[in-house]
């Protein structure tokens, strides 16, 4: 019995750790005020190895709608620069040779639609990762009773168990999903 317990708790955790993605992804979409957390996906040529904007400069929100970026080394202005002009973000930076400052625009009907359409679509890849962890418990579990360790109603009532675990985690990215887009949609 301890192995079905063992299915669960880890398809648990891996469920968890894709609604945790999926949410740390939702942070990434930039809304109409500014956050340090929308750079979370940049990163930056640092000497030939790629590096996350946040681990070579300082990022600072000084207005409500302006970051600035100060690197730490001097010579990644125009790195950093070109990496934000070709990231999704649509934004456009300045720099004045020292720091690169980041306006933050207000955000028009039809962006805010294409940015709920990207939420939604960030969702769905949670929930398919989320459906994988469950075919893999069910697979795990039929396998387990073909070679007769578990019983068919033991087999019945963890595939009970894993679905009601799948439902939960879904209806979270789902909850998510509708903050964020309550988030973006604030005029």
């Amino acid at each position: 019995m301890t192995t079905i317990d063992e299915f669960l708790n880890d398809a648990n955790e891996r469920m968890h750790k894709s609604v945790e993605s999926a949410h740390e992804h939702f942070h990434s979409v930039r809304t109409g005020r500014a956050s340090a957390a929308l750079l979370d996906r940049i990163t930056v040529d640092y000497y030939g190895t790629p590096s996350p904007l946040k681990n070579v400069a300082t990022i600072s929100v000084p207005e409500p709608r302006m970051l600035t970026i100060q690197p730490f080394d001097g010579t990644l202005i125009k790195a950093i620069e070109k990496a934000i002009q070709e990231s999704d973000l649509g934004l456009t930076p300045s720099n004045d040779g020292k720091m690169i400052r980041l306006p933050i625009p207000q955000l028009t009907e039809e962006r805010r639609k294409e940015l709920v359409k990207l939420v939604k679509h960030m969702a769905e890849e949670g929930k398919v990762a989320i459906r994988n962890v469950r075919r893999d418990v069910l697979k795990h579990l039929e396998e387990m009773s073909k070679n007769g360790d578990v019983g068919d109603d033991e087999e019945r009532a963890a595939e009970g168990k894993v679905q009601k675990l799948t439902d939960d985690h879904v209806a979270k990215i789902d909850d998510l999903v509708k903050r964020k887009e309550a988030e973006i949609m604030e005029v």
